[in-house]
């Protein structure tokens, strides 16, 4: 039976989360609106052009204060990440199952995860010139979610109750955070290539370089994705009875990885590159929002799950 006093911690979590990603936003901002600094410029530079760096101890001091409000972001988001983390765990305790069986759960577990691909890329890559995108983004999805989609928790109706609900939803989630990072990093693409000359603009790599990171993790999202696609339709057999009905829910999710599947093949095969790349990656991320908000709440099927009153 649903526990309503883990519901209840988890709102706590989910709206301190909420406010912490606010305040991390506003710091991320603030590291935006700066004035460009000449010394990291030239440093951007050397890297980019394969000479490494070569700041003396003079220019240090001047670099590491204005530096300091992407860390003090960053270091915000870890923490309102770690609340986000905990809320979205004690709703499954809760519920007694996986916290992603309707669309105010999936969405806590999917922008959790967003957030998670962009703190663990740190690993790989700074990428903290996506901070305002990805707080902005966790800010305002979890406000909808919260304000829109939530339910208390309930029983799972049998179609759901299934291994299948562990593992394709959740695949679901990791190619919507993949796909989620690509489409900020194509924004930047277009801003970079059509905004050059403003401080924060100049600060970030060149278009090319946004591209081809928006490229890479598309990809990963594209493999996701298929994956999706294919339980989805083995987890349709299991329940009733076909892998394939022309439901609404299913056709949207076939042309989301059509429309990736498109962009990945134009970028590789037919010089699909800049700006034309960048709007078709965008378009593929906008049909995600669309499959998720517009299809759940509006179009009826046998994928009714949302958990909203009818």
């Amino acid at each position: 039976m649903p526990d309503v006093s883990w519901d209840s911690y988890s709102l706590l979590a989910v709206y301190s989360s909420m406010a912490v990603y606010a305040i991390a936003f506003i710091a991320f901002a603030f590291d935006v609106a700066r004035r460009r600094d000449p010394a990291e410029v030239r440093e951007r530079e050397l890297v980019a052009a394969g000479g490494g760096t070569t700041t003396t101890a003079t220019e240090t001091p001047t670099r590491g204060p204005r530096r300091n409000l992407a860390k003090v972001g960053f270091a915000l988001t870890v923490l309102a990440w770690v609340l986000h983390v905990a809320g979205t765990v004690m709703r499954g305790i809760a519920a007694g199952r996986v916290p992603w069986a309707n669309m105010y759960e999936f969405a806590l577990t999917s922008i959790a995860i967003i957030v998670g691909i962009f703190v663990f890329a740190q690993l790989w890559r700074d990428l903290r010139f996506l901070g305002v995108y990805i707080t902005g983004l966790a800010t305002v999805f979890l406000g909808v979610a919260t304000v829109n989609f939530y339910v208390s928790p309930t029983p799972l109706p049998p179609a759901l109750q299934s291994y299948w609900l562990v593992i394709h939803v959740f695949v679901a989630a990791l190619g919507t955070g993949f796909f989620a990072l690509g489409s900020g990093l194509s924004i930047l693409q277009l801003i970079r290539s059509r905004a050059s000359g403003l401080a924060y603009v100049d600060r970030l790599p060149g278009a090319s370089a946004l591209e081809d990171l928006s490229y890479r993790v598309s990809v990963m999202g594209f493999i996701f994705w298929t994956f999706t696609l294919i339980a989805g339709a083995v987890w349709a057999e299991h329940a009733w009875g076909r892998y394939w009905g022309w439901d609404t829910k299913e056709v949207w999710t076939f042309v989301i990885w059509v429309v990736y599947a498109g962009y990945i093949h134009a970028r590789a095969t037919r010089g699909w590159r800049g700006t034309r790349s960048a709007w078709l990656q965008l378009i593929g991320f906008a049909a995600i929002l669309f499959n998720f908000t517009i299809v759940n709440v509006y179009f009826k099927g046998l994928h009714t799950y949302s958990g909203l009153p009818e």
